[in-house]
């Protein structure tokens, strides 16, 4: 195959008192015509600089500091004139943003904003502008490209907003397509329908892609190479094969590892022993029942337009299970949440927590009791948290609210902190001063102040990097078992829901359309959607690797 882009000893230096003196420091690979180059690993890693590298879009500060980019083996991207690079970017190389809320201009049309690129690198008339501004969203598989031109970036899904920032980036057919975490913030099937259309469009036009992720199931689906970043260095560079399935290095094992498996048929007969010396979840009495509980919104502008969030939701949570609640965005599930934690009052039924029916408004005790004893875990670990306080002050604001002197507040935050894996003295930090996995820890030994009974945790590891997200799935199950907590666990991630759920509940339009055991849900699925949603999960045929204990791998470094 022919060489597009050749990266050459590529070192991008990071202004003075960063934690590290490089972005990037001796990078090497090539991408070849038409192959898609899956790049992977943790925030801070070096994969969105390598990016802006390429595109010259480095942010202020940081600079290139050795190497070169040559593109089919003669130009120099880094000794490009900024005006040609400009010219560059959308003829040449399209750019897939992470978050195309933000990338979109909400104040201007879809249409508008694709016609831009033609306006900007060509001579041609509306007319024509027009003409290719709506082949090029059919070309996405946006319904009613006519329609679609006329609307804003709010007026459309996360799915549709994201094809629309696929069309801008494909205007020009560039022959370099980089795509930057493109379908980290979608439900599982929106991003199956993105990732084929990526590979679709690769295939039949013979683009190169560069796919950014952190999402080893992604990898698993459409990589046909992969390179694993570290600190600004690339650790282990091969075929997507033998990454996956035979890695060199520790720490791509080590990424790997942190990636949980799926449910099969044959995990599930080769345990039967470890299966039935496991309690049923129906046998332990419930904490909290809820039944036939419903709650529709109504517009404010326009009062006839109504939508039922929940529709006759009910289930019971055991005591010391964790009750797993998976559907994509729109499924009712953080509506559910807001009104367990008595956020929202529902139009119907009723919630029955530790023996108090909540519906009945009038019992303000049993509704403070509720309280105290079901706390949330965020999904965003930064936004949650206050940034003008101490995370000593946050943990503590709920027992000094309730009467717990303040002494004995900070004395037990330092008990949480570490239970929770941080150091007692970091209650005088602010929550910038964290990583996010350190966040939402911090978030963790807030809920656990005030010694609740159940957790409802919404999407709390969506945010963090696979290994992270590995390390507060053990520290949740760990305090599961020490503190004899119940947990009502919401994502839309399908292998995280497999690993720490004990039972499973689909939602759908606001209803639970299947209920059961974890492992029945996941091998034999009984409801069409569910169905769906298992068989969009990326890289499902591919689970990871188990690791020998006894031969670790060696640290094997990529070379160009």
């Amino acid at each position: 195959m022919t060489t597009l882009l050749d990266v050459r000893h590529l070192t991008v230096a990071l202004p003075a008192g960063a934690d590290r003196a490089h972005a990037l420091r001796d990078v090497s690979f090539t991408l070849d015509a038409g192959e898609l180059l899956c790049m992977v690993g943790e925030s801070g890693s070096g994969k969105s600089m390598t990016a802006g590298a390429l595109l010259g879009l480095l942010p202020e500060g940081v600079t290139v500091a050795g190497g070169a980019l040559r593109w089919q083996n003669d130009t120099d991207l880094l000794t490009l004139p900024r005006a040609e690079l400009r010219r560059w970017r959308g003829s040449r190389i399209g750019m897939i943003f992470q978050e195309p809320m933000t990338a979109l201009n909400p104040l201007r049309t879809i249409g508008d904003q694709i016609a831009e690129v033609f306006r900007t690198h060509t001579r041609l008339g509306r007319a024509p502008i027009r003409a290719r501004t709506l082949d090029l969203l059919d070309a996405v598989q946006i319904p009613d490209p006519a329609q679609t031109l006329r609307r804003y970036p709010h007026e459309l899904s996360g799915g549709q907003r994201q094809r629309a920032m696929i069309a801008m980036a494909l205007a020009l057919e560039p022959q370099l397509l980089i795509a930057d975490e493109p379908t980290t913030a979608l439900d599982v099937t929106t991003q199956a329908q993105i990732l084929h259309l990526i590979r679709d469009l690769q295939r039949r036009n013979g683009t190169a892609v560069l796919f950014i992720t952190h999402d080893f199931g992604v990898v698993a689906e459409i990589a046909d190479r992969i390179a694993v970043m570290r600190q600004g260095e690339l650790v282990e560079l091969g075929a997507a094969s033998d990454v996956l399935n035979r890695p060199r290095h520790v720490y791509t094992q080590t990424l790997i590892d942190a990636v949980p498996p799926l449910p099969s048929h044959e995990s599930t007969q080769a345990a039967p022993a470890a299966r039935a010396a496991t309690p049923a979840v129906e046998d332990k009495p419930a904490i909290l029942n809820v039944h036939a509980v419903s709650k529709t919104y109504r517009s404010r502008v326009r009062r006839a337009v109504r939508t039922a969030a929940l529709r006759d939701v009910s289930f019971a949570l055991a005591r010391g299970s964790t009750l797993g609640i998976v559907g994509e965005s729109g499924s009712g599930k953080s509506t559910l949440a807001r009104t367990l934690m008595g956020l929202l009052a529902p139009d119907a039924g009723s919630i029955d927590y530790d023996g108090d029916d909540l519906a009945q408004r009038a019992k303000s005790s049993a509704q403070r009791a509720h309280r105290l004893g079901v706390q949330m875990v965020f999904q965003d670990p930064y936004g949650s948290l206050n940034p003008r306080r101490t995370v000593g002050d946050i943990v503590t604001q709920g027992p000094i609210a309730q009467g717990v002197s303040r002494e004995a507040a900070y004395a037990r935050a330092r008990e949480l902190f570490a239970l929770v894996g941080l150091a007692p003295d970091a209650l005088a930090r602010f929550p910038h001063e964290f990583s996010g996995g350190q966040r939402q820890r911090v978030g963790l030994a807030r809920a656990l102040a005030l010694d609740p009974k159940v957790l409802v945790a919404d999407e709390p590891v969506s945010a963090l990097d696979v290994s992270v997200q590995a390390q507060v799935l053990r520290l949740l199950a760990q305090l599961k078992a020490d503190l004899g907590l119940s947990m009502l666990f919401i994502t839309h991630d399908l292998r995280v829901a497999a690993q720490l759920c004990d039972h499973i509940a689909v939602m759908k339009d606001g209803e639970i359309v299947e209920y059961g055991a974890a492992r029945d849900v996941f091998v034999a699925p009984r409801h069409a959607y569910t169905r769906a949603l298992l068989d969009a999960v990326p890289g499902r045929a591919w689970n990871p690797p188990k690791r020998d204990a006894e031969t670790e791998p060696a640290l094997v470094l990529a070379t160009g």
